[in-house]
């Protein structure tokens, strides 16, 4: 089954790597057991990506280490 998860109680942090433009905004909420939900700041009532929190870590560690 598959269920989309309730983000109406999402916590959204916009990223430090936003230009706090109207450009590039991204969010993401920590607050939700088991996922991370990523979305458009923008476009706040659209959809949301949602990465499982050991995919999301290893993203932030490749982002961080400057892996292509």
């Amino acid at each position: 089954m598959n269920r989309t998860p309730d983000l109406s109680t999402a916590h959204w942090h916009k990223s430090s790597y936003s230009d706090g433009g109207q450009t590039n905004c991204v969010e993401i909420a920590d607050n939700i057991p088991d996922l991370i939900p990523v979305r458009d700041s923008k476009v706040p009532a659209g959809p949301a990506l949602l990465f499982p929190g050991p995919a999301w870590g290893c993203f932030i560690e490749a982002v961080r280490k400057g892996t292509p």
